[in-house]
Protein backbone atom coordinates (compact mmCIF):
# COMPACT_ATOMS: atom_id res chain seq x y z
CA UNK A 1 0.00 0.00 0.00
CA UNK A 2 2.97 2.42 0.82
CA UNK A 3 4.27 1.87 -2.78
CA UNK A 4 0.83 2.45 -4.30
CA UNK A 5 1.29 5.79 -2.06
CA UNK A 6 4.55 7.09 -2.78
CA UNK A 7 5.59 5.62 -6.17
CA UNK A 8 3.89 8.86 -8.12
CA UNK A 9 6.10 11.06 -6.40
CA UNK A 10 8.93 9.36 -8.92
CA UNK A 11 7.40 9.98 -11.53
CA UNK A 12 9.12 12.51 -14.07
CA UNK A 13 7.41 16.48 -13.73
CA UNK A 14 4.62 17.53 -16.03
CA UNK A 15 6.39 19.38 -18.63
CA UNK A 16 9.12 16.28 -18.92
CA UNK A 17 5.80 14.15 -19.41
CA UNK A 18 4.68 16.03 -22.27
CA UNK A 19 7.75 15.68 -24.36
CA UNK A 20 7.38 11.34 -23.63
CA UNK A 21 3.75 10.83 -23.71
CA UNK A 22 1.07 11.70 -27.14
CA UNK A 23 -0.79 15.06 -25.89
CA UNK A 24 -4.19 13.43 -27.06
CA UNK A 25 -3.73 10.22 -24.42
CA UNK A 26 -2.13 11.99 -20.99
CA UNK A 27 -4.46 14.85 -21.45
CA UNK A 28 -8.10 13.15 -21.60
CA UNK A 29 -7.40 13.23 -18.11
CA UNK A 30 -10.17 12.10 -15.29
CA UNK A 31 -13.21 13.35 -17.32
CA UNK A 32 -12.03 11.30 -20.65
CA UNK A 33 -11.42 8.64 -18.40
CA UNK A 34 -14.82 8.53 -17.32
CA UNK A 35 -16.34 8.78 -20.49
CA UNK A 36 -14.17 6.24 -22.17
CA UNK A 37 -15.71 3.91 -18.94
CA UNK A 38 -18.80 4.31 -19.60
CA UNK A 39 -18.82 3.61 -23.34
CA UNK A 40 -16.56 0.98 -22.71
CA UNK A 41 -19.30 -1.26 -20.26
CA UNK A 42 -22.34 0.00 -22.63
CA UNK A 43 -23.77 -1.59 -25.81
CA UNK A 44 -21.62 0.68 -27.81
CA UNK A 45 -18.79 -0.74 -29.07
CA UNK A 46 -15.04 0.25 -28.74
CA UNK A 47 -12.77 -0.27 -31.35
CA UNK A 48 -10.23 -2.01 -28.53
CA UNK A 49 -11.03 -4.22 -26.08
CA UNK A 50 -9.86 -2.67 -22.84
CA UNK A 51 -10.32 0.82 -23.98
CA UNK A 52 -10.40 1.40 -20.04
CA UNK A 53 -8.31 -0.64 -18.69
CA UNK A 54 -5.42 0.87 -21.32
CA UNK A 55 -6.11 4.46 -20.93
CA UNK A 56 -6.04 4.20 -16.86
CA UNK A 57 -2.56 2.58 -17.26
CA UNK A 58 -1.26 5.33 -19.29
CA UNK A 59 -2.95 8.37 -17.43
CA UNK A 60 -1.12 6.75 -13.99
CA UNK A 61 2.01 5.83 -15.50
CA UNK A 62 2.30 9.29 -16.45
CA UNK A 63 1.78 10.88 -13.40
CA UNK A 64 -1.80 10.77 -12.66
CA UNK A 65 -3.35 10.47 -9.27
CA UNK A 66 -4.21 6.80 -9.27
CA UNK A 67 -6.96 6.91 -6.80
CA UNK A 68 -8.81 9.62 -8.52
CA UNK A 69 -8.41 7.67 -11.83
CA UNK A 70 -9.45 4.61 -10.76
CA UNK A 71 -12.43 6.01 -8.96
CA UNK A 72 -13.35 7.79 -11.69
CA UNK A 73 -13.09 4.66 -14.60
CA UNK A 74 -15.23 3.08 -11.55
CA UNK A 75 -17.79 5.59 -11.73
CA UNK A 76 -17.93 5.12 -15.29
CA UNK A 77 -17.81 1.87 -15.84
CA UNK A 78 -20.83 1.49 -13.56
CA UNK A 79 -22.99 3.73 -15.33
CA UNK A 80 -22.55 1.96 -18.23
CA UNK A 81 -22.88 -0.99 -17.10
CA UNK A 82 -26.51 -0.04 -15.55
CA UNK A 83 -27.65 1.24 -18.56
CA UNK A 84 -26.48 -1.88 -20.37
CA UNK A 85 -28.67 -4.17 -17.13
CA UNK A 86 -31.29 -1.92 -17.87
CA UNK A 87 -31.49 -2.35 -21.84
CA UNK A 88 -31.82 -5.75 -21.20
CA UNK A 89 -34.28 -5.63 -18.45
CA UNK A 90 -36.67 -3.27 -20.78
CA UNK A 91 -36.19 -5.49 -23.47
CA UNK A 92 -35.96 -8.98 -22.40
CA UNK A 93 -35.20 -11.99 -25.08
CA UNK A 94 -35.74 -8.97 -27.74
CA UNK A 95 -33.06 -7.33 -26.22
CA UNK A 96 -30.54 -10.19 -26.17
CA UNK A 97 -31.52 -12.05 -29.38
CA UNK A 98 -31.02 -8.18 -31.06
CA UNK A 99 -27.30 -7.69 -29.22
CA UNK A 100 -26.04 -11.32 -28.41
CA UNK A 101 -24.91 -13.32 -31.40
CA UNK A 102 -26.73 -17.23 -31.67
CA UNK A 103 -23.87 -19.31 -31.29
CA UNK A 104 -23.13 -16.90 -27.77
CA UNK A 105 -26.50 -17.25 -26.78
CA UNK A 106 -28.18 -20.36 -25.21
CA UNK A 107 -24.52 -20.77 -23.18
CA UNK A 108 -25.04 -17.06 -21.87
CA UNK A 109 -28.40 -18.10 -20.69
CA UNK A 110 -28.04 -20.91 -19.32
CA UNK A 111 -24.91 -19.75 -17.53
CA UNK A 112 -26.71 -16.62 -15.94
CA UNK A 113 -29.43 -18.49 -14.97
CA UNK A 114 -27.62 -20.74 -12.59
CA UNK A 115 -25.27 -18.98 -11.42
CA UNK A 116 -26.42 -15.60 -10.98
CA UNK A 117 -23.41 -13.59 -8.84
CA UNK A 118 -20.78 -15.32 -10.94
CA UNK A 119 -21.88 -14.32 -14.56
CA UNK A 120 -21.83 -10.76 -13.65
CA UNK A 121 -18.66 -10.71 -11.32
CA UNK A 122 -16.39 -12.27 -13.68
CA UNK A 123 -16.98 -10.91 -17.14
CA UNK A 124 -16.37 -7.47 -14.66
CA UNK A 125 -12.97 -8.61 -13.25
CA UNK A 126 -11.63 -10.67 -15.91
CA UNK A 127 -9.85 -8.82 -19.31
CA UNK A 128 -10.81 -9.64 -22.71
CA UNK A 129 -11.50 -11.33 -24.40
CA UNK A 130 -13.98 -12.54 -21.64
CA UNK A 131 -16.92 -10.31 -23.06
CA UNK A 132 -19.03 -8.52 -20.70
CA UNK A 133 -21.89 -6.94 -23.22
CA UNK A 134 -23.79 -10.37 -23.28
CA UNK A 135 -23.70 -11.11 -19.46
CA UNK A 136 -24.54 -7.50 -18.19
CA UNK A 137 -27.61 -7.62 -20.85
CA UNK A 138 -28.43 -11.27 -19.83
CA UNK A 139 -28.46 -10.14 -15.82
CA UNK A 140 -30.90 -7.65 -17.03
CA UNK A 141 -33.30 -9.80 -19.13
CA UNK A 142 -33.58 -12.96 -16.82
CA UNK A 143 -34.41 -10.87 -13.60
CA UNK A 144 -31.13 -10.15 -11.60
CA UNK A 145 -32.30 -7.54 -9.81
CA UNK A 146 -30.57 -3.99 -9.71
CA UNK A 147 -29.34 -3.70 -6.03
CA UNK A 148 -27.65 -7.04 -7.14
CA UNK A 149 -26.25 -6.19 -9.77
CA UNK A 150 -24.38 -2.96 -8.90
CA UNK A 151 -23.12 -4.25 -6.30
CA UNK A 152 -21.52 -7.48 -8.03
CA UNK A 153 -20.47 -5.22 -11.07
CA UNK A 154 -19.26 -2.53 -8.99
CA UNK A 155 -17.14 -4.80 -7.06
CA UNK A 156 -15.68 -6.40 -10.10
CA UNK A 157 -14.60 -3.30 -11.29
CA UNK A 158 -13.22 -1.79 -8.07
CA UNK A 159 -11.10 -4.24 -7.51
CA UNK A 160 -10.10 -4.73 -11.65
CA UNK A 161 -9.48 -0.86 -11.61
CA UNK A 162 -7.30 -1.10 -8.52
CA UNK A 163 -5.15 -3.53 -9.94
CA UNK A 164 -4.73 -2.11 -13.65
CA UNK A 165 -3.71 1.76 -11.56
CA UNK A 166 -1.37 -0.19 -9.07
CA UNK A 167 0.15 -1.57 -12.24
CA UNK A 168 0.31 2.02 -13.29
CA UNK A 169 2.18 3.13 -10.53
CA UNK A 170 4.70 0.45 -9.93
CA UNK A 171 5.80 -0.01 -13.46
CA UNK A 172 5.07 3.53 -14.77
CA UNK A 173 8.93 4.47 -15.24
CA UNK A 174 9.04 1.59 -17.90
CA UNK A 175 5.75 2.35 -19.83
CA UNK A 176 7.43 5.82 -20.57
CA UNK A 177 10.23 4.69 -21.42
CA UNK A 178 8.24 2.20 -23.82
CA UNK A 179 6.65 4.71 -25.73
CA UNK A 180 9.08 7.27 -25.86
CA UNK A 181 11.31 4.99 -27.10
CA UNK A 182 9.20 3.56 -29.77
CA UNK A 183 5.18 4.24 -29.80
CA UNK A 184 5.32 7.72 -30.59
CA UNK A 185 5.88 8.33 -33.63
CA UNK A 186 2.47 6.64 -34.21
CA UNK A 187 0.70 8.66 -31.98
CA UNK A 188 -1.51 10.26 -34.67
CA UNK A 189 -2.11 7.49 -37.14
CA UNK A 190 -3.07 5.55 -33.69
CA UNK A 191 -5.32 9.25 -32.56
CA UNK A 192 -7.17 8.84 -36.39
CA UNK A 193 -7.96 5.63 -36.52
CA UNK A 194 -9.20 5.44 -32.58
CA UNK A 195 -11.34 8.51 -33.00
CA UNK A 196 -12.81 6.45 -37.14
CA UNK A 197 -13.77 3.76 -35.06
CA UNK A 198 -15.35 5.36 -32.37
CA UNK A 199 -17.25 7.21 -34.22
CA UNK A 200 -18.34 4.24 -36.75
CA UNK A 201 -18.99 2.20 -32.99
CA UNK A 202 -21.11 4.98 -31.36
CA UNK A 203 -23.56 5.25 -34.39
CA UNK A 204 -23.48 1.16 -34.84
CA UNK A 205 -24.73 1.17 -31.32
CA UNK A 206 -27.05 3.93 -31.70
CA UNK A 207 -28.59 2.09 -34.81
CA UNK A 208 -28.71 -1.47 -32.39
CA UNK A 209 -30.77 0.87 -29.77
CA UNK A 210 -33.25 2.35 -32.09
CA UNK A 211 -33.63 -1.16 -33.34
CA UNK A 212 -34.63 -2.28 -30.59
CA UNK A 213 -36.72 0.27 -29.66
CA UNK A 214 -38.91 -0.19 -32.78
CA UNK A 215 -39.13 -3.92 -31.84
CA UNK A 216 -40.66 -2.78 -28.41
CA UNK A 217 -43.32 -0.54 -30.32
CA UNK A 218 -44.05 -3.13 -32.59
CA UNK A 219 -44.45 -5.67 -29.53
CA UNK A 220 -46.81 -3.13 -27.54
CA UNK A 221 -49.54 -2.54 -30.92
CA UNK A 222 -49.40 -6.42 -31.13
CA UNK A 223 -50.75 -7.26 -27.76
CA UNK A 224 -53.97 -4.98 -27.78
CA UNK A 225 -54.34 -6.99 -31.44
CA UNK A 226 -53.95 -10.15 -29.99
CA UNK A 227 -56.58 -9.29 -27.09
CA UNK A 228 -59.19 -8.32 -29.50
CA UNK A 229 -58.66 -11.32 -31.49
CA UNK A 230 -59.32 -13.47 -28.51
CA UNK A 231 -62.00 -11.89 -27.46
Amino acid sequence: MSAFVQQPAQIPAAHAQSSLAPYWLTHLGALGLFFVAVVDSSVVPLPLPGSTDLLLLWLVAHGGDPWLLASCAVAGSILGGYTTWHIGRRGGEEALRHYVPARLLAPIVGWVERHRILAVFLPALLPPPIPLLPFALASGALGVSRRRFLAVFGTARSLRYSFIAWLGVTYGRNIVRLWSGSLQKWSTPLLCGFVGLLIVGACFGIWKIRGLRKIDAAQKLARPNRYACAK
